[in-house]
């Protein structure tokens, strides 16, 4: 039910491309029912971010990453459509 897409930086060292954030996005028309993770809360891969409901059925947002919420662009009763953004995670770094 989701995408995601990263944004990145350029290390300087090595000089390739690091990728610190995912975004999650929509792929269809659905209602948020519920926003599950706020911002700063701390999420695993598989961990449900947000539900949404389209066609009379309960779809869980998962976050495809470890890391941080660390915006939710949603709140609850809102529709959105495909390609909108529901959250932005930063990755977990290695250590964390």
């Amino acid at each position: 039910m989701t995408s995601s897409s990263h944004e990145g930086v350029i290390d300087p060292v090595d000089g390739l491309m690091a990728v610190v954030a995912d975004e999650i996005r929509a792929e269809m028309v659905a209602n948020v029912l519920e926003v599950v993770a706020r911002e700063g809360t701390r999420v695993a891969a598989g961990d449900t971010v947000v539900l949404l409901e389209s066609m009379k059925m309960e779809i869980p947002v998962l976050a495809e990453v470890d890391g941080t919420v660390v915006s939710v662009a949603v709140k609850e009763g809102d529709v959105v459509q495909g390609g909108d953004l529901i959250a932005v995670l930063e990755r977990a770094s290695e250590g964390d």
